[in-house]
């Protein structure tokens, strides 16, 4: 459970406060553009124990998730959560899982490229349950674990 300190909004932001600027500047960023970009999608906060994590699907449900950005101390990534099945002429993907891919941003232009669009395109058109753009999503925070890993190098 959450405990309340404000709007979900603020509470992002308190939690995004506590990584080292550069990387949560990447962050921020980059989560503006998947809003933007990604219209209807419902945003799952989860301040875990290894990172920050914000997931964006079609519901409040984290198994419809389609991508998601997770932050670290010295690093945020775009998370693909189908991303095994994704074609990827690029080679942008990293990761070994059975189900999941990434790519590390450096920065939030990232999300910009050819290579990233296309993936992003994809991974939209190969949910299982696709965003309504007319749905206006929501920002919910899921969780917040009560022992965390520093948010600093």
């Amino acid at each position: 459970m959450t405990k309340d300190t404000g709007s979900p909004a603020k509470q992002l932001a308190g939690f995004l406060a506590k990584f080292d600027p550069k990387v949560a500047g990447v962050a921020r960023a980059a989560i503006r553009k998947l809003r933007a970009r990604l219209r209807g999608a419902e945003l799952l906060v989860y301040d875990n124990y290894n990172a920050l994590a914000v997931g964006f699907g079609p519901s409040q449900r984290a198994s419809e998730a389609i991508v998601s950005i997770a932050v670290y101390p010295r690093w945020a990534s775009l998370f693909f959560l189908q991303g095994k099945n994704l074609d990827d002429p690029a080679k942008l993907l990293k990761g070994q899982g059975s189900k999941v891919r990434h790519i590390v941003l450096k920065r939030a232009a990232d999300l910009d490229t050819p290579g990233v669009r296309a993936l992003l395109k994809q991974a939209l058109e190969r949910a299982a349950v696709p965003l309504d753009p007319a749905h206006r999503g929501q920002l919910a925070i899921r969780a917040v674990a009560a022992k965390q890993r520093p948010r600093r190098p």
